[in-house]
């Protein structure tokens, strides 16, 4: 669920804590917590290897292929200057459609999160969210037909008062509810930093991977950096710390007053929070936090509707779409593929009605995003690789370490990585209820099949006319 961004580069006035800044608001979000939470404090475990072999490498990744390539921007630009375009394309159509899989999970975050300022029990009624998550979806999605101002408004807002905030206070609480002597739902004993490792539980890996996405955001502006050899590193490992510290504290925070068995993969944040304070018979205050990270799953909702919708019309505008993708409402949005978007999100949303709980759900559609994901950075780790010899003599900015045997160390661990959370996905986690094992491993395959078909299909049926260009506004 990231954004795609068209980056150009500018004056060199970036220090290392601002470049810090942009990676960690690319990728916080409480939305994540309540998964890994159910390992307990073998999450950390979890976190760290995430940490060293996905996340420093797309970071470092990142960086080299946005200052070697900073005026086209992007993956699309990256994977067609390595493969072509028709891997280009496919490329930035796996953003676009992991997005458009990765919204329901949003929106059965926020009609969860909704659920528990009326009504707890409402957060396991099918119905109850199904309805909400569809008419969030098409509100905000007309909200942005209005404009990136609209939009960028929304989102500015969202991020300090619905992540931010509510994310130090679950934090506080954890720590004052432990020095005040209070019962931990997990234990502290340091066994436990290993979790169980056996498939069953490892899926959840790839959940996390997934929540670290989205590091390249920063890579696209460290072409600003005073100094991009010497700042880019400092600042990935100011932000790789920030980030730990606020997954893990949140993560354990939840873990410490929900028991593993009845934390809730949707509403696993509000179950704490009414936790913490209910002994205060504070639940007024639940309300309020509950209603800041409504608004604060709204902005990064409403972030991420409008980013790959843009990717995917830089692609239809360079004739890989059909014209009527390029239209242009008098605001300047793309509404058709919007549309389509919210088609195929409202869609997917449906399976909340099928499934044996809300959770069960919900994380089938994660699993479906992680993979999608998995394979998208598959896609530019590999087109790293390979551009070191294709184009061993253009001059790189910041450059990983090492020479080629320092890429292939770094891009092959992220390959790695992304291989394991890919195929450890079509294991069905122990702790849900997901149908058969039939049933699980053939929805994954239907849907990576069905969602990453689309780009090929459009090649084959593609005619000259798809290039031809097109200023029809409303």
């Amino acid at each position: 669920m990231k954004k795609e961004y068209h980056y150009k580069p500018g004056r060199k006035v970036l220090g290392t804590f601002t470049l810090a800044m942009i990676a960690v608001a690319a990728i916080i979000s409480l939305r994540n917590l309540p998964l890994t939470a159910n390992y307990g404090l073998g999450s950390i475990f979890f976190y760290v290897v995430a940490v060293i072999t996905f996340l420093i490498p797309t970071a470092l990744v990142a960086a080299e292929l946005a200052t070697t390539w900073p005026e086209t921007g992007g993956l699309y630009a990256w994977v067609r200057e390595a493969f072509g375009p028709r891997y280009g394309f496919l490329a930035t159509w796996l953003e676009w459609v992991m997005n458009s899989v990765w919204n329901p999970t949003a929106l059965a975050f926020i009609a969860a999160t909704l659920a528990y300022i009326v009504d707890p029990v409402l957060s396991q009624n099918r119905i109850f969210m199904v309805v909400v998550m569809l008419v969030v979806f098409w509100g905000t999605t007309f909200i942005n037909f209005f404009g990136m101002k609209a939009s960028g408004l929304i989102s500015s807002i969202g991020v300090i008062v619905g992540t931010i905030i509510p994310g130090v206070i679950i934090i506080v609480l954890g720590i004052v509810w432990l020095a005040m002597g209070r019962p931990a739902q997990i234990s502290f004993a340091p066994h436990n930093l290993i979790p169980p490792l056996h498939l069953s539980h490892l899926v959840f890996f790839s959940g996390v991977l997934l929540g670290l996405a989205g590091m390249e955001v920063a890579a696209f502006h460290a072409s600003e950096a005073k100094n991009p050899q010497r700042d880019y590193p400092k600042a990935i490992a100011i932000a790789t710390i920030i980030i730990l510290a606020v997954f893990i504290l949140g993560t354990v925070a939840i873990a410490i007053v929900v028991p593993h068995s009845k934390i809730s993969l949707v509403a696993g944040l509000m179950q704490a929070i009414d936790a913490f304070l209910d002994p205060w018979h504070l639940g007024w205050l639940s309300k309020v936090l509950g209603a800041l990270i409504v608004i604060g799953a709204l902005a990064m909702l409403s972030t991420w509707l409008v980013g790959p919708s843009q990717g995917l019309l830089a692609t239809a505008q360079h004739g890989d779409l059909p014209p009527k993708f390029r239209y242009l409402n008098k605001n300047g949005m793309p509404v058709v593929i919007l549309i389509t978007q919210a088609i195929v999100g409202s869609a997917l949303s449906l399976i909340f009605l099928f499934m044996p709980d809300v959770s069960s759900s919900y994380w089938m559609l994660t699993d479906l995003t992680a993979q999608l994901t998995t394979m998208i950075y598959m896609l530019m780790f590999s087109a790293a690789i390979y551009l070191r010899y294709s184009q061993k003599d253009r001059e790189r900015p910041f450059k990983i370490p090492g020479g080629n045997f320092g890429m292939w160390l770094v891009a092959g661990v992220g390959i790695i990585a992304s291989l394991f959370a890919f195929f450890i996905g079509f294991v069905p986690p122990a702790q849900l209820q997901t149908g058969s094992i039939t049933f699980y491993i053939s929805f994954l395959i239907i849907g990576i099949v069905v969602l990453s078909a689309p780009p090929f299909i459009f090649e084959y049926f593609r005619k000259p006319s798809w290039r031809e260009p097109t200023h029809k506004k409303e």
